[in-house]
């Protein structure tokens, strides 16, 4: 096996070596690259060795999936909040605070919120229940074979989700900040992933994720110093700065168009700490509230971290603790966003990557001294191992948690009959997790610039709708049973998922041609309005399916507006403006405008070609049929109603036995170190 690991880890190594041959583009300068190859390579052997040190230590099924209950509450507590915080926290909550202010934090809230139900309901009576999977508590009371069975196609799918999006977002942020091409970037991700899980199992993947989670908030600590300290650390100052910062302001008119031109700067200013920049409807906020705050006490790797404590006072212990480190960075994300937005800008943010993620990079790279100085490239470096660090441990907690759902709940609890000896499920477990592995580089690399952030959503609603009501109901409700559970998984997981398939997160080709269109041939001019009556008062009127709109109250007399160019028209000006300029500043300005303008053109002109003649989306609509991005609001109480209904129409004899021995054994924890031989 050392043998193996050594060839692994070598591979790891000369991927990455030779990703510096391809690392033609990035937000790194050339000079550059080599201190970031050098960076990552530290990180990466620092891994790799704690991952040879678990390897000798890991040979049986306990301390493959649970680290032989060894790890300590503080120890777990920093490898939840290393699971917990993706490059979507680190990266994408900083990215949308710059670009949208408030609506942007409002994700680290809700996030953070969902630690307060994982403490009370969930992590302690999990660690008593005392098994590896999810599937093992369902099975605790219930039909072992049939709950196993739903409960692994469960954990399947939702990993696969956040798994999907995880390795793309993995290989376009590499290659954004590195230059490395992206199917090598995917594959170098897999394969130290699958070093981490298959040889090391929880024990490697455990510490990779309490290093990760240092390293990041080391990293944040330092940015938010450096960001934070010209205004005497004195917080009414800092965002005073902000809501007076000319790009902030600049980028609230933007979103906000025709009602920014009665606004003063100073109001425009105050909007980007208000909400509703970016998220409008209150409803999809409440919805996407409860995917996040109930879909994290359903996520499988998550649930998965309690099995590794040795007492329910330190899974208890290791809740909190995960709580202030997550809390902490999230209260982080405030200062990363906005001091993003107000030193580098919204603007250059956009234009390296439109969703923002390269805010925290950027902001790294100017507190260093810009992009041409050591000590900024420097600290972008450190900056983009760190999110490469990110993107890995997660990646290996998801392999770790569908791997176990296939081994353990399907091969040795289904096929065997849980009569597999101790070796045969260390060796299922690994073959399954080389499979997972597969899978994932093979699944990353079709989805190449395929739009997936709404797999993120879509894990977390699925966790909500399917594994927690089935998870929390088992634990409390005496008359839950199997059919209950089955009902209950099934009914959620298939409306989340077939609700965000009607949603407005799929790709709709008249809406996507349209604004092509528009990008290229600009709008034209309009003539002035009269007053329009209208005796609807404020707020929306929804019914969810299609036909969720927001009532005017009375308009005021529309003025004319006038025509706005295209690419196509701007292109043209500014190339003429660029062969007239004879100052080189005025030059460099305008040749940053133009080629600004030249990447929305061409993209533009992608998407004219890649949606001709096509109407309608994978689902046959040409328009959303379901309103909301996020099915949360719908699915959770299915997925509940599913398991009550199911309950009281089926029975089961066994659950009603065994209620008494599970209510004693999560109250107290008795017999629950007795896992450790199951």
């Amino acid at each position: 096996m050392t043998k193996t690991f050594n060839k692994l880890a070598l591979t790891a190594a000369a991927l990455l070596a030779s990703g510096s041959a391809l690392a033609a583009t990035g937000a790194v300068a050339d000079e550059f690259k080599w201190m970031t190859f050098a960076v990552f390579g530290v990180i990466i052997a620092i891994t790799m060795g704690i991952t040879y040190w678990a390897a000798k230590q890991t040979h049986t099924t306990s301390e493959f999936y649970a680290a032989g209950r060894s790890v300590t509450g503080i120890q777990n507590g920093w490898a939840i909040a290393g699971d917990y915080l993706s490059a979507a926290s680190f990266l994408g909550i900083a990215g949308l605070i710059s670009l949208y202010g408030y609506d942007g934090f409002m994700y680290s809230v809700g996030w953070l919120v969902a630690y307060i139900t994982v403490l009370l309901v969930i992590a302690e009576p999990c660690r008593n229940i005392g098994k590896y999977t999810m599937g093992d508590i369902l099975a605790f009371r219930n039909e072992p074979k049939k709950v196993k069975t739903v409960a692994a196609l469960s954990t399947i799918t939702v990993s696969t989700f956040y798994l999907t999006a995880q390795m793309v977002g993995g290989g376009v942020l590499i290659k954004t900040l590195i230059g490395i091409d992206y199917e090598t970037s995917i594959v170098g991700v897999g394969i130290l992933m699958l070093v981490y899980v298959v040889f090391g199992g929880m024990k490697a993947t455990t510490w990779v994720q309490i290093i990760k989670a240092g390293l990041l908030v080391c990293a944040s600590l330092l940015l938010v110093m450096f960001v934070w300290m010209p205004f005497g650390f004195s917080l009414p100052d800092y965002l005073q700065a902000v809501v007076g910062d000319t790009k902030v302001q600049a980028q609230v008119a933007k979103l906000l168009g025709d009602k920014a031109t009665t606004m003063t700067a100073a109001e425009l200013g105050q909007r980007f700490l208000e909400p509703g920049l970016f998220l409008k409807s209150p409803i999809d906020q409440i919805s996407l509230g409860m995917a996040l705050v109930l879909g994290t006490a359903g996520m499988p790797h998550i649930l998965m971290r309690f099995f590794t404590v040795p007492t329910a006072q330190a899974a208890r212990l290791s809740v909190i603790w995960a709580m202030a480190i997550i809390g902490g960075f999230y209260v982080l994300t405030l200062f990363l966003g906005t001091g993003a937005a107000m030193l580098v800008g919204p603007a250059k943010i956009a234009s390296i990557d439109p969703g923002g993620n390269m805010a925290g990079p950027l902001l790294a790279q100017y507190l260093g001294g810009g992009e041409s100085s050591m000590l900024g490239n420097f600290f972008l470096a450190f900056v983009a191992a760190v999110a490469f660090a990110t993107i890995v441990a997660v990646v290996a907690g998801l392999v770790l948690a569908a791997a176990s759902a296939m081994a353990h709940d399907i091969y040795v609890g289904v096929i065997r009959g849980d009569h597999a000896t101790p070796q045969e499920q260390v060796v299922a477990a690994r073959v399954a997790s080389v499979i997972v592995g597969i899978m994932a580089i093979t699944v990353g690399i079709m989805a190449k610039g395929q739009n997936v952030a709404h797999l993120v959503a879509l894990a977390f609603a699925v966790a909500a709708s399917s594994n927690l009501p089935a998870v929390m109901l088992t634990l409390y409700w005496k008359k839950c049973n199997t059919g209950g559970i089955i009902a209950g998984m099934l009914v959620g997981a298939i409306t989340a998922i077939a609700l965000v398939m009607i949603s407005p997160n799929m790709t709709y080709p008249q809406a996507v041609l349209k604004g092509a269109h528009k990008v290229i041939d600009g709008e034209a001019a309009t003539e002035a309005k009269p007053a329009v009556e209208a005796k609807a008062g404020e707020g929306f009127t929804c019914e969810l399916f299609a036909t969720c709109k927001k009532a005017e109250p009375a308009k005021a007399a529309e003025a004319a507006k006038p025509a706005k160019p295209g690419t196509k028209e701007k292109l043209v000006t500014l190339q003429a403006k660029l062969d007239a300029a004879t100052d080189e500043a005025d030059k460099k300005k305008i040749s940053a405008d133009l080629d600004k303008v030249k990447k929305a053109h061409d993209k533009a002109e992608g998407d004219l070609k890649k949606f001709d003649g096509q109407t309608t989306s994978m689902m046959g609509l040409e328009k959303p049929f379901f309103l909301l991005k996020n099915p949360g609001l719908i699915s959770i109480p299915l997925g509940f109603l599913a398991v009550i209904i199911g309950s009281l129409l089926y029975r089961d004899q066994r659950a009603e036995d065994m209620w008494d021995e599970l209510y004693v054994r999560q109250n107290t924890g008795i017999h629950a170190e007795a896992a450790s031989a199951h």
